[in-house]
Parts: structure tokens; C-alpha cells; sequence
């Protein structure tokens, strides 16, 4: 089963005896999520809201896998427990959980009893096969247990040598065997696969990505969402100009960006006629400018609606041009809510990295006529003066038009948990 974001597929290898029998009764070797924080645990005095919002969120993108016991193992270490769950389940879980805002790493571990023969046999195990050299690294939480972490870790990596004579590397091993001494467990565990770091979804407010077909604003929206913002989706359609196929686009994209925040919701608001309106108003030069300055001002009363703080687009500095200096400063006048343009520094070869590591490129790259496209000027001005866009929109009635474009959007659930739980 793929991940799609930045880590590999879990295969059976990554996991401790992943393949053998559960003990019954008591759970002891159970398979388990183990989940590593980053910077949550930097958070001081508030690091419980921060952990508060990562539980709720885990829970939220767990939905429908059965139920779960989630424990907070000190200030870094979650851990998830489905008592009675098919392996195949705790895998599925895991390759959810390496999507949500605020993990660092998820490791597939096994629960075992706090019985230092058993922790040597599902160690010298985990090794069966595997070739190359080898460490053993020991956590003690518990400071009762009767072994310090080095001593624990030489114990069992002697035990693991004996049985398969692999060669020890205690700085760049080739596999490394980790124990966790807890209150009244040890965990025990391979390989892990890293999750997306960042701050929880939901955590840093609410904003509004304006969403088009293309490659950038997708990253942008994963940006956001990794800084703790939940995000909406605006998406402008051509219609009735265009048929529907950037709709559908738009909303794969924000099915496959639903995955890192969980209930996403997509506004698509047909644009067609207002771009005509623009087009025949005789601005030739700044039309790309002036319609994109009507696109803000339609979020704007958007997320005025939804409790927005913030606007979200995907531009880069000089990518396009309508993406200068001048032009950027241009469309902040258009609003008084921030806009936010996480891409600004970045080119095109490092967003189109970050698009296929989150799984939007290939998406994005399908053929699609947007509203980008539509009716557009041989020439684009790169240097749009801001009292000649005022001018031209008080001509038009811009704030009544954005207010008009408002009331005719179209609201969507893109879930990658499918339709019926979008629902719940």
C-alpha cells in the first residue's frame, strides 16, 4: 500500500515479527503504532493544547479503522494501541498516521512484557535474515527497570550477535534494533518511516487556499496545513465557458490534501462570466492583474464567512509574469486579510519535488482548461499600477461583484475516507 507523502511504504521487514502469532490475554506482543514529536515538545507551558489538537486529529484521521487507546508517553512519544485489530489494520493506521501534522517518525513496534527473555527473543528475531551490521539502541523511561539503557542494549546486542553473528556498528549501522523500557511494557522495534513533522492541523487557525488546477497551490495548501493552519479550498471555474474537468481536478487535489488535515471542504465559484465582464471592459494589458485582484476579493468575502484569518496562494517570486514585484504588491492592496505565499522563494523544480513527495503532481498534471487560461491577453503587464486597478474596479462594482461571486458557490467534501464518513 503506498504512502503518499514523504516516507516509503511499510513492508513486513520494518516490523517486529509483524507476521507472528499475538499472544492473547494481557495484549503482550501486540502489534502497535509508536509515533515520535518534533517540535511540540519545544512548546513549553503549552505544549498540551498542541498535544490536545494532535490526539484529536489522530482520532479524526483513524476514523472507521475501530477503536483506539492513544497514550502520551512522556513529552515525545505517542502511542496507539488496537486491541484485537488484524495486523493488516495497525498497517493501515500507520500509513495514516505518518500523514498528520506533528509527527516526526512512525514505528510499527511490538508490546511486549517487561521480561528480559522475552525482549532477547523478539530481538534476535527481528534480525532473522537481515544482512549487513547491526546496533541495538535502549530507551529506559521506567528508571526502575533494573538495566540502564547501555547496559540493556549491550546485554541484547550480544544475544543478537551470538545468534546470528552480524557485525556490530554503533555509529552507521545497517539495522538498528530499538528498545523502550515503559511503566509497564517494553516496546520493540525496527525500521520507522518519517511523517510530516510540523505543527498539528488546526492548531495555528484557519485559512483559505485559493485553489487552482496547477502545481503550486497544492504545495502551498500542504505548507499551511504543516504550520498548524486548517485550510478551505476556493476553487475559480471557467464555467459555463469551460465544461467541468477543472472542477473535477480541483477536487482530487483537495481529496489527496485531505489525508494531512482530515474534513477539507471545497468552495467552487463558476467564474466564466466574469471574466467576460473583464475582458470587454477594454483593460487589454492588466486584465491577468485585475481579475486575479476580483479572485482575492471573492475570498476575502469568502473567508470573512468561514472565520478565516488568512489568504493562501500559491505564487513565486517571478515564476509568471504576473508574479513581480509590482504585481504582488498590486494584489495585497486588493485585501486587508494577509495573503500568504509559502512558494515565494522556492523555483519550479523544488515545488514540483515537494507536489510528487505529497502526491498532487501527478494530478495536477492532468489536462484541464481553467479559468487561468480563459479569455487571456496576448500581453500581461508586469508593472500594474494600483490607482489604475482601483479605477477599473470601481467602474466595474468590484466589491459587489465579489460579494455576487460569493453567493454562487458550490460547497464539496473531498475525503479520502470516502463520502460516507465526509459526512459524519
Amino acid at each position: 500500500m503506498a504512502v503518499t507523502s514523504d516516507s516509503a511504504a511499510i513492508d513486513a521487514r520494518e516490523v517486529v515479527d509483524a507476521t507472528g502469532p499475538t499472544p492473547s490475554g494481557s495484549g503482550v506482543g501486540e502489534l502497535c503504532v509508536l509515533m515520535k514529536l518534533g517540535e511540540i515538545v519545544l512548546k513549553g507551558s503549552n505544549r498540551k493544547l498542541f498535544e490536545r489538537r494532535l490526539h484529536n486529529n489522530i482520532r479524526s484521521a483513524a476514523r472507521g479503522l475501530g477503536e483506539l487507546k492513544v497514550t502520551q508517553r512522556g513529552a515525545g512519544v505517542i502511542i496507539i494501541r488496537m486491541p484485537g485489530a488484524a495486523d493488516a489494520q495497525v498497517h493501515e493506521l500507520a500509513e495514516r498516521m505518518s500523514n498528520v501534522m506533528g509527527i516526526v517518525w512512525v514505528h510499527l513496534v511490538r508490546r511486549v512484557a517487561k521480561d528480559l527473555d522475552t525482549v532477547v527473543d523478539l530481538a534476535v528475531r527481528s534480525m532473522a535474515d537481515r544482512t549487513g551490521s547491526f546496533a541495538v539502541k535502549a530507551r529506559r523511561r521506567d528508571k526502575r527497570f533494573p538495566m540502564t539503557s547501555s547496559e540493556l542494549a549491550g546485554y541484547v546486542g550480544a544475544k543478537v550477535k551470538e545468534a546470528h553473528g552480524l557485525p556490530v556498528n554503533l555509529k552507521r549501522p545497517d539495522n538498528t534494533v530499538n528498545i523502550e523500557v515503559d511503566r509497564d511494557e517494553v516496546f520493540v522495534y525496527t525500521d520507522g518511516i518519517p511523517g510530516q513533522g510540523g505543527l498539528p492541523a488546526g492548531m495555528s487557525g484557519r485559512g483559505l487556499v485559493l485553489m487552482s488546477g496547477g502545481i503550486d497551490s497544492p504545495v502551498a495548501a500542504h505548507r499551511m496545513m504543516r504550520r498548524g493552519l486548517k485550510v478551505d479550498f476556493l476553487h475559480f471555474s471557467g464555467m459555463p465557458f469551460t465544461g467541468p474537468e477543472s472542477i473535477y481536478k480541483a477536487y482530487s487535489l483537495v481529496r489527496q490534501l485531505d489525508r494531512f488535515q482530515v474534513g477539507s471542504r471545497l468552495f467552487v465559484v463558476p467564474f466564466g462570466k466574469a471574466q467576460q465582464q473583464l475582458k470587454t471592459s477594454g483593460i487589454e494589458r492588466l486584465q491577468i492583474v485585475a481579475q486575479r485582484r476580483l479572485m482575492l476579493k471573492t475570498a476575502e468575502a469568502l473567508a470573512d464567512n468561514l472565520g478565516a484569518e488568512a489568504l493562501i496562494t500559491g505564487d513565486a517570486l517571478g515564476q509568471v509574469a504576473s508574479q513581480t514585484m509590482t504585481n504582488i504588491t498590486a494584489l495585497d492592496d486588493a485585501v486587508d486579510l494577509p495573503i500568504l505565499r509559502p512558494l515565494i522563494g522556492m523555483d519550479k523544480t523544488e515545488i514540483m519535488d515537494q507536489a510528487r513527495r505529497i502526491g498532487t503532481l501527478s494530478i495536477s498534471e492532468l489536462p484541464d482548461e481553467d479559468c487561468c487560461t480563459l479569455l487571456t491577453p496576448r500581453q500581461v503587464e508586469t508593472a500594474a499600477k494600483v490607482a489604475d486597478l482601483r479605477q477599473i474596479e470601481k467602474r466595474l462594482d468590484a466589491e459587489e461583484l465579489a460579494e455576487h461571486l460569493v453567493t454562487t458557490a458550490q460547497l464539496h467534501r473531498p475525503s479520502f475516507l470516502g463520502e460516507e464518513m465526509a459526512k459524519l
